[in-house]
């Protein structure tokens, strides 16, 4: 699972706020950052397991369901962000995708279509957690888990946009 970014050069309109001139409106933005703290909390133990005391993945987390929730600003989520990126660097393994998903997460405050790296970055934690022949499952299963997790006001959306940057998380969105 090589490293590459999961971005298009390109910034989906769909994932750029209606102020900005895209169109997502707020309770959307809001709805993908719990959505990607969800994704990023299931696979959180990994982290914690390995790191115990170091609490910036899920301090991120924290702040991302924060900033929905409107009590924090986009640079406290964004700060938390870094950190948990921070902290992935110093760890390997589930321990390391973990603290990526977690880092994604809060990032949505500040760009909406992170909201994927949440996503990815969780089952890349459960598939580096698996055993070596039952990681495709694994990850299969968690992609499945996050996807009935889906809010209905953006479960078309987030579909679509896994479907459309596939290729560019390692093709684990794949049906």
């Amino acid at each position: 699972m090589g490293k590459r970014i999961i971005f298009n050069s390109t910034r989906d309109p769909r994932f750029v706020t209606i102020r900005r001139g895209g169109t997502l409106t707020d309770e959307d933005h809001h709805r993908l950052a719990v959505w990607a703290a969800d994704c990023a909390e299931h696979v959180l133990p990994f982290f914690e397991e390995a790191r115990p005391g170091d609490d910036r993945p899920r301090t991120a987390i924290e702040q991302a369901r924060g900033w929905a929730r409107g009590e924090i600003t986009m640079t406290e989520a964004r700060t938390a962000a870094f950190a948990a990126h921070a902290a992935a660097r110093e760890t390997t393994g589930a321990a390391r995708e973990a603290a990526r998903a977690a880092g994604h997460a809060a990032a949505v405050a500040h760009m909406a279509d992170h909201e994927l790296g949440g996503a990815a970055y969780a089952i890349r934690a459960v598939r580096a957690a698996a055993a070596e022949d039952e990681r495709e499952e694994a990850g299969r299963a968690e992609r499945d888990r996050q996807r009935n997790q889906l809010p209905d006001e953006i479960r078309e959306l987030v579909l679509d946009d896994e479907k459309q940057r596939n290729k560019k998380c390692w093709t684990l969105f794949e049906p």
